[in-house]
């Protein structure tokens, strides 16, 4: 993406967010989910920090969301209530650590506090001498909305502060400190700030829900009330998260404070040393597992520095604390961008279009593409090639697009015509829609004789080399009912294939002792065995050389494959495609299941494994494309564009103002052709 694209990407985005903002946070509407939202915000993060020139003032990234309602006075905070920036993986957490570091003493954190994070209504509550005055919400984090009386009617938050502290005398004794602590005259605690979520548990919200949408929503809407009686017929709560004021000298201490002034914690407050980092992800790691079970929603762990002395002097930079982040759970819905839709030739000859992804985190696992099942659904939802799209995981497993987001089309982008891309892709086949069905389906070829070609190719010897498993014997098997799938082949008894016309015993018994002889073929084999398209034996050998196993390439990229000498777009696209495809994907599995599955490879150590490279102008000594394949021989990844993860940038005569500009930007080393030929022997 240029600076012109990512200009008007970036304008696109903040339209979007301000209003997903205006009426989650002003309106207490919800327009999308929040996961889906936080998507959008973090994609914003990054392009501006990839572009900071493109940076505003009113960017949504630089300021806490939401603005007070003129309904109630507008108050402003003594001390801003900032928000805190999010991360998606414990790779982004040891980057936050590692730059603290670099600012600190001693350049090293001791001691880290975690919370979860609660999804409420941030609040903050003004204790004077010990008694409740004010309570004021988040707002925009400079001005809130004063709601004292609101506020006021929730059960567990104390009108009266009293510290309670174990008598000597029995450890299950609590006795309040005497009255004169609060008093102004000595000075001591004359004031007190506390910050909270106002929050309703899940099981109130199941029985008050009407027509709001979730539990945060009817929090803050009870909150938003004129009629303080509204707000105190609905079960609210007040879960305490911060002491601003007496401002101690540790997280962990502000924490055991709240709760001896009376206030509600969540009860999941822990204190970890620095050198703890592993058992710290481990336990962010079990607490999204059970979470569900909590009595309140939660999509996230704070994790801040413990030392509020360290804390406080970090600063913040923009809306956001140096010394916290808000770790988010993995995303039950997330937003990417549909790179291409591919279409994928079934077993069944079914045309099945598949939609390639930008990469995204959905739930725990990488998202890189999604059925679109057929041309009905791709009309229905009006996806188009470029188009952002909201994901989810049907059952927490299948990737499933749930919307586009029209507002963020690019211009210029056209409706997806499905039976021009099959001529495209497939100019060779030609394809129908049976009346009453919505898929199309290769021409004049039943699935029994797609399943008889498919198996041919299977046992052939560029693949798996099955001996008695030819076109005659593949007939016998497939008419007789014996087999069903490639995988129903590794089920066949003697006794079953000895019945049929063309077998004896003998025969049948070589039969399945060849079958059971593939059940773990060279890797190279297997992939040549599945019959993806377009790719042959010799690129099922480059595939094998550079992955290593099958899983490996399941989960390659397109930028991956594209790093292969002879794997171009169309191959790429066909690959992906294949692993996309639910039909394909049960037949593995059915073949795992009966314990059939590739041996392992060793990847080839070439000397530029792992490395990535740009070539931008023109060198003396060779074509580029030539000098690309040079690269890759070596193992080296090539791209097109530089990015964080380039390795360096090779420069030759008059090159790419765009591609050196962003190298220096992202401090991406430069290689002269000189240099570039000794890298790769030349």
């Amino acid at each position: 993406m240029n600076k012109v694209e990512a200009e008007e990407r970036i304008k696109k985005l903040r339209e979007l967010i301000n209003d997903y903002r205006y009426h989650y946070h002003v309106l207490d509407e919800s327009i999308m989910s929040e996961a889906a939202a936080d998507s959008l915000k973090h994609e914003l993060s990054e392009l501006e920090a990839e572009y900071p020139e493109l940076i505003t003032p009113d960017s949504p990234t630089q300021r806490v969301a939401g603005k007070a309602l003129d309904k109630f006075e507008k108050v402003t905070h003594e001390k801003r209530m900032i928000s805190l920036a999010d991360v998606f993986s414990t790779a982004e957490v040891l980057e936050w650590i590692h730059r603290n570091e670099k600012l600190i003493p001693g350049g090293k954190i001791s001691e880290f506090f975690t919370d979860i994070k609660m999804d409420g209504l941030a609040c903050s509550l003004k204790y004077k001498d010990g008694i409740f005055v004010q309570a004021v919400t988040r707002g925009d984090g400079l001005v809130g909305e004063d709601v004292t009386l609101n506020v006021k009617t929730i059960e567990n938050i104390p009108l009266r502060l009293s510290v309670l502290e174990r008598t000597p005398s029995s450890s299950d004794t609590l006795k309040a400190v005497r009255p004169s602590l609060w008093s102004s005259e000595e000075g001591v605690l004359s004031e007190v700030e506390v910050r909270g979520e106002i929050i309703i548990f899940k099981e109130d919200f199941e029985r008050l829900k009407g027509e709001f949408k979730n539990p945060r929503n009817l929090a803050a809407g009870s909150i938003r009330q004129l009629d303080p009686k509204i707000a105190a017929s609905r079960p609210l709560k007040f879960i305490a998260y911060d002491l601003v004021k007496p401002n101690l000298p540790t997280h962990k201490e502000a924490y055991e404070m709240l709760r001896k002034f009376g206030f509600q914690t969540s009860g999941e407050d822990k204190v970890w040393n620095g050198s703890d980092i592993e058992g710290m992800f481990e336990y962010i790691k079990k607490l999204d597992e059970y979470r569900k079970g909590l009595k309140f929603n939660t999509d996230g762990m704070v994790i801040k520095i413990n030392d509020r002395k360290i804390y406080d002097d970090l600063g913040i930079v923009g809306k956001t604390p140096r010394g916290a982040v808000a770790f988010k759970f993995p995303a039950e819905e997330a937003t990417t961008v549909i790179k291409d839709i591919v279409i994928s030739i079934g077993r069944t000859g079914a045309a099945t279009p598949v939609a390639l992804f930008e990469p995204v985190s959905l739930a725990g696992t990488t998202v890189k593409h999604a059925s679109l099942h057929n041309a009905d659904e791709i009309a229905r939802l009006d996806a188009r090639i470029g188009d952002t799209v909201i994901i989810y995981k049907a059952g927490d497993i299948i990737p499933q697009v749930k919307e586009v987001l029209v507002s963020l089309r690019p211009e210029g982008t056209e409706a997806f015509d499905f039976q021009k891309a099959l001529k495209k892709q497939y100019p060779e086949l030609e394809f129908e829609r049976p009346i009453g069905e919505a898929v199309y389906r290769v021409k004049g070829e039943t699935s029994d004789f797609i399943l008889k070609r498919a198996i041919e190719y299977y046992a052939s010897k560029p693949a798996l080399n099955i001996e008695g498993l030819g076109e005659k014997n593949v007939v016998a098997l497939v008419d007789s009912g014996l087999v069903k799938s490639i995988a129903d082949l590794y089920r066949l008894k003697i006794t079953q294939v000895a019945s049929l016309e063309r077998f004896g015993e003998l025969s049948a018994k070589n039969l399945i002792t060849a079958i059971d002889g593939s059940r773990h073929p060279k890797l190279n084999k297997f992939i040549t065995a599945l019959g993806i398209r377009h790719v042959g034996a010799a690129t099922a050998v480059s595939l094998a050389r550079k992955f290593g196993s099958l899983d490996n390439l399941m989960n390659a990229t397109e930028e991956d494959l594209l790093a292969i000498g002879d794997v171009g777009e169309v191959v790429a696209e066909s690959i992906l495609a294949w692993f996309a495809d639910a039909d394909n994907l049960k037949l593995l599995e059915d073949l795992k299941s009966q314990g059939v599955w590739p041996m392992d490879e060793e990847t080839e150590e070439l000397p530029l494994n792992n490395r990535s490279y740009v070539v931008t102008g023109t060198l003396s000594s060779m074509g580029r494309e030539e000098a690309e394949d040079k690269l890759r021989e070596l193992g080296a990844i090539v791209t097109s564009s530089v990015t964080k993860n380039t390795t360096a940038l090779i420069v030759g005569e008059k090159p790419g103002k765009s591609k050196t500009d962003k190298a220096d930007k992202l401090e991406i080393p430069r290689i002269s052709e000189a240099e570039f030929l000794k890298l790769v022997g030349e």
